[in-house]
């Protein structure tokens, strides 16, 4: 069934939704805006039903809707933040690459999938657009799919087109996409961004998280030669490093020629760029995070941030201040590849002080996200902790000179007095 919706007439989408229904969509820019104000609109008519959000760039559905809806995500990210801190999200803690399974064996139950998919081509074949990852295997998990077709959405090569065979409704929309938002990167990202980019080879294959710190890494990067993407997420850094020549996978023992990545999170800039580009290839998570596939990966470099690191190298990537902001991610999955990797190296980059709190620290104020046995360097604007085959007193030794100057007597006494260096 085919459906044009304007900004006002929105679908009933009551017969297509049961009470006690878990409904996923795409995250960022890939979220079927006007589906999901549908949904918010009925909510009451529909019966309390699950939302399983992914990194979300829109307040809606939010905190108003919590009297019908029941929010549920692996992640802390983007607006979701604003649920977490108010009590009403629940925190998956996964691996990502657990999500496909999770997906297919019911353990993450999805019955309704609501898609964001671009116009259909003059062959009637729509694009999943934006985001493959873990739609990819709730395609074929869910019991109903929903699709809003909008021409601003870029058609982009992935791992399964579709037809409106495919769909039980949809819909037509010229919603406004969302963008990531654009960070600042000043001079303690730019000379953590330098001290990243000094470990990288020319010809390095590249994975990396998005935000303030990957985007200075990338920025970073521009004399380099020959590297390749095979990431979660790509923003707009790659598409500049792409046009510019710097990006050119023509060095990866894997998918030559082609980066690799599960979801876009960028903007304009990066949606001209995916738009039938075939040296861009989005794949479902089965492919991105899987270990197998990694593992044929030469020369491949995580990038990844951090909430916090302590002393011996453990990583914080979820909590802050007691709420859930991050996520366990893929973070872990890459790192793994990495380390069996020829040439490869497991970064992670933060800055050393939040406010004044020391985000290199004696003690982790939450879940040990990546475990010390799995962090290759450590990189804050002070410079690189390069941890591979030390000890524990030699990391704690090397911990300390990438800490703030402020914070590192304080913290040596701590590690003293708990013995750091010797457990």
């Amino acid at each position: 069934m085919t459906v044009d919706s304007g900004t006002e007439a929105l679908p009933d989408l009551t017969q297509w939704i049961r009470p006690g229904d878990t409904v996923m969509w795409g995250q960022a820019g890939a979220q079927p805006t006007l589906l999901t104000r549908a949904l918010i609109k009925h909510r009451h008519a529909l019966g309390r039903i699950r939302l399983f959000l992914g990194s979300s760039l829109s307040a809606q559905p939010g905190l108003d809707h919590a009297d019908a809806f029941d929010f549920v995500s692996y992640c802390g990210g983007g607006t979701n933040r604003t649920l977490a801190a108010a009590g009403v999200l629940d925190i998956l803690p996964c691996h990502y690459s657990d999500l496909p399974h999770l997906i297919r064996t019911g353990a993450l139950r999805v019955d309704v999938l609501m898609l964001q998919v671009s116009a259909p081509d003059d062959g009637g074949i729509h694009s999943l657009g934006q985001a493959n990852e873990y739609l990819v295997p709730a395609l074929d998990a869910a019991r109903t799919v929903i699709a809003e077709a909008n021409p601003l959405v870029p058609w982009t090569y992935g791992e399964r087109n579709l037809t409106a065979a495919d769909f039980s409704l949809v819909v037509s929309s010229s919603d406004p996409l969302s963008d990531s938002a654009v960070l600042t990167i000043g001079p303690i990202e730019q000379a953590i961004g330098n001290h990243v980019a000094s470990l990288i080879e020319d010809g390095s294959t590249l994975q990396l998280g998005i935000g303030a710190i990957p985007d200075s890494v990338l920025s970073s990067l521009d004399r380099h030669r020959d590297l390749g993407i095979h990431s979660g997420a790509i923003g707009d850094g790659v598409a500049a490093l792409s046009e510019s020549g710097v990006i050119t996978n023509a060095r990866k023992t894997i998918d030559p020629g082609v980066s690799v990545a599960g979801v876009l999170m960028g903007g304009t800039r990066l949606r001209k760029f995916a738009h039938r580009n075939s040296s861009l290839r989005l794949r479902s998570t089965d492919y991105t995070h899987n270990h197998a596939v990694l593992s044929e990966i030469d020369r491949f470099v995580t990038i990844n941030s951090a909430i916090e690191v302590d002393l011996t190298g453990q990583v914080n990537a979820e909590v802050a201040g007691g709420c859930y902001v991050g996520a366990v991610g893929g973070a872990l999955d890459f790192a793994r590849a990495a380390h069996r990797s020829p040439g490869g190296k497991v970064i992670f980059a933060l800055r050393s002080t939040a406010g004044a709190r020391s985000r290199i620290v004696a003690k982790l104020s939450g879940p040990v996200s990546t475990p010390r046995s799995d962090v290759g360097f450590v990189v804050t604007e002070h410079g690189v902790a390069d941890l591979r085959g030390q000890p524990l007193s030699e990391r704690v030794r090397r911990m300390l000179l990438v800490a703030d100057p402020a914070h590192r007597d304080s913290l040596e006494k701590i590690a003293l007095s708990a013995r750091l260096g010797q457990q």
